[in-house]
Formats: C-alpha cells, structure tokens, sequence
C-alpha cells in the first residue's frame, strides 16, 4: 500500500519556508529518534541499568571483603591508654597504671573477610538480581513496543489530517466554480438570487471547515514532535511521500502473545519473588565467615612501635529474634502470590487486547476497501453532476449534496488508509512484536 496525497500543493501550503530544506521524516527515523530522545524510552533504559547494579552489588558476596582502618588518638585515661601501651609493646612494671599520664598512639589495621556460608541467601540473592535484570530488559522492550505503536500512530495522525486539508481544498476549488458558474447564470436571469446564495453559503462552511482541518494539522504536527522528545515542539514536519518501512508494515500471523514483554518481564518477577523467598528463609541458617586482620601500632610518647595478626572464623545462628524471620517469610510468600496474580491478570487482559486488535484490524480493512470503491464513485458523480449543473440540468440542492459527499468519502477514505496502518501497528504491539525489524 502506497501513501501519496492527492494535492502536492497541500504540503507548501502547510509547511513554513524553513521546512523546505529539513530531511523528511520516514518511520524509520522517527521511531529511531523517538528511541533516542523520548523520555519514556529513557526512563526504562536507566531503571534497567539500576537492576544490573543489583546484579553487581549480589555479586559481592562471593567476594572476600577488605577494608583499612587509621585513626591517631592522645589519652590519658587508664583503660585506653593501658590497651596502647600493650599495642605497643611498651609495657614496662615501672608504669603507674592510676596515672599513665598523657598517651599516644596512630593505629593502622587492615582487615579481610569472607563468607564461607550465608544460608543460601546470597545465592537466592543473586537469582533475585539476575531475574530483576531480565524483568527491566522486558520493561525497556514494552515500552519500545508502546512507543513505536504511539509514532505511528503519531506519524499518520498528520498523514490524516493534511489529507482532510486536500480533500477540503478541493471541494472549495469544487464550491468556486460552481459559485462561479452560478453567478454567471443569475446576471443573465436563469438562477434564482435563492440559488447562488445557496452555493455561496455552502463555500463561507467549506472554507471554514478548511480553516479548523490545517489547524488539525499543525496540533497533529506539535504531537508528533511531543511523542518524538523533540526540543521544539512547534518545528515544522515535513513527512516522505512515499515510506517503505510504513508500506513494509504487515500484520503478523496467528494469535500467540506468549512472548508479549509485559508477561515474559513478569514470569520474571515470579522468580525474583521465588529467590527473596529464599533469601527470607535463609536468615533461619546459619552464617559463617572466615577473617584475619594486621595491626600496627606507633606512639611518639612512649616512642615505640609494633605490629599484630589475628585469623579466625566466626559461626552466627539467630536462635530468636522475636518473630522477625517468620514475618519476613510471610511478606516474601504474601509478595510471591500478588506477582502471580499479576501474571494470571495480564494473561487475560492481555488475551482479551489482542482479540480487540485483531478485530479492529479487520475492521479497518473492511472499512479502506469500502471506502476506496465509494471514492471512485462519488469522483465519477461529482464529474457527471457539474456537467449537468453547467448545462442548467441539475438543481443546486443536488451539486451540493454531491459536492459534500464526495468531501466525506475522500476523507473517510484518507482515514481508512491511515486507520489500517495503525491497526497493523497496534497489533503487533498486542501480540509482542517490535513494530519494525531493525528496531
């Protein structure tokens, strides 16, 4: 199908000077622009960057820990500076332990750490994280999916409308020579004064009418800019008279959406629930980790310095803690149901969407190859109709009703055209696909 508007001026009576020399706009590179700069599209690449943070921090626990401590302290309190002297090895019986007097000492100690077993929480964790990840790539493909069926929609919205400023300059052209012909009968006294006023009136509406479609057009055009993130929103769009990627844009065939984002993202969070229900039932283990630590001691009052090493490992078990660990079990089963019955959900909206969207689809076809035959006739009718009128065989009343329907029909049919390229888009997005291959 072939996109071409039957009134090459439309676009230069539409478009400002500046206009002229920008690339026009193929749904090719507006979908890459809306992409690029939507707000939308951004949001959900960044919250998916934030899940793989996620992933990063899980990933630590398989990671020995290492942290470095300093700090220089002066004192003269018994216990703190007898524990410095100790440090220091400057520990002598001559020292008044009541009154040490004034004690420094510059500590330094470095300290690593491992988790030799966490409960399986870490591990849960991780899943959890991972899931996560997936979850938020769903979220970044749904969201394409919503923007691109949004720039279509989008782009054919000013498709439509400029094709309602053609049809209405047209049946003003039509309306101009009927008044034309009309005048030039009612000063050689074959028209009624009735008659002409009639035609008159009809054209002051069509004028009007022409008036309220180009301003259709220029909000079509502010939306446009709007769904693309473009800076200006008032820039004016100049659109390709002939787009393969809209033309290339077929329907796919069946009714499967299993792959449709929004369910795979949430089987998604069905396992990241799994995975912090393990990790909630984990803190009913046991932890344990394996340290060692080296110390280094100086004091300038004592002037002495030494160093020390301590290894070991450590058991934690969490034998009560009031009810902390059962009530975080509930949460994580309680959170596990509500992202099931979020799938369940979806999977029957989702169904139902689609059935929508195969029906309108069908629906629109009906409606462009309906409308296409009601084109060629009221063309055919119209022609026959202004000979007639021209040859005083046709009373004003029928020109009119003639001219006004062969307005409507060729808006009607613009629309149907446009109608059955969203419906196309709309029914890809409900099944899951992207709207083009390359995006």
């Amino acid at each position: 199908m072939r996109f071409r508007f039957p009134f090459p001026s439309l676009l230069f009576a539409l478009a400002l000077p500046g206009s002229l020399l920008a690339e026009p706009w193929t749904l090719d590179r507006a979908l890459a622009a809306a992409l690029k700069d939507n707000p939308d599209a951004r949001l959900a690449l960044r919250r998916a960057e934030g899940a793989d943070a996620m992933v990063q921090q899980a990933r630590a626990a398989w990671y020995p820990q290492l942290l470095l401590q300093g700090r220089y302290t002066q004192t003269n309190s018994p216990m703190m500076a007898f524990g410095s002297i100790l440090n220091q090895r400057a520990f002598n019986f001559g020292l008044d332990f009541n009154h040490p007097g004034r004690i420094d000492d510059l500590n330094a100690t470095a300290t690593v750490a491992y988790n030799l077993y966490g409960g399986g929480r870490p591990t849960a964790g991780l899943a959890a994280a991972q899931a996560g990840v997936r979850a938020a790539a769903e979220d970044v493909r749904a969201a394409q999916n919503q923007l691109g069926a949004a720039v279509v929609k989008a782009y054919l919205d000013i498709r439509k409308a400029r094709e309602a400023v053609g049809a209405l300059e047209a049946g003003v052209a039509a309306y101009e020579s009927a008044v034309g012909v009309a005048q030039a009968r009612f000063d050689a006294g074959q028209m009624l004064k009735a008659d002409l006023l009639s035609l008159q009136v009809q054209l002051a509406q069509t004028r009007e009418q022409l008036a309220a479609a180009r301003h259709g057009a220029s909000l079509a055009e502010r939306a446009f800019n709007f769904v693309l993130g473009a800076e200006d929103p008032a820039a004016p769009v100049a659109l390709a008279d002939d787009d393969p990627a809209l033309a290339g844009l077929a329907a796919p065939d069946g009714v499967d959406f299993s792959q449709r984002p929004e369910l795979v993202g949430l089987r998604a969070r069905v396992a990241a629930a799994e995975a912090m229900r393990k990790v909630a039932r984990g803190a009913r283990r046991p932890t344990v980790n394996a340290f060692a630590s080296y110390q280094y001691d100086q004091g300038w009052e004592l002037d002495r310095h030494a160093d020390s090493w301590l290894a070991g490992l450590s058991f934690d078990l969490n034998l009560f803690d009031g009810g902390q660990a059962s009530g975080k079990i509930r949460q994580s089963n309680a959170e596990l149901a509500q992202v099931k019955e979020m799938l369940h959900k979806a999977e029957l909206g989702i169904g139902l969407e689609v059935e929508q969207a195969r029906l309108a689809l069908a629906d629109a076809r009906e409606r462009l190859a309906v409308s296409a035959q009601a084109v060629a006739q009221a063309e055919e009718s119209a022609a026959l109709s202004r000979e007639r009128f021209a040859k005083q065989l046709l009373l004003t009343a029928e020109l009119i009703g003639v001219e006004g329907r062969l307005i409507e029909t060729r808006m009607r049919h613009a629309f149907a055209v446009a109608d059955e390229r969203v419906a196309v888009a709309d029914y890809r997005r409900a099944l899951g696909f992207p709207l083009l291959a390359n995006h």
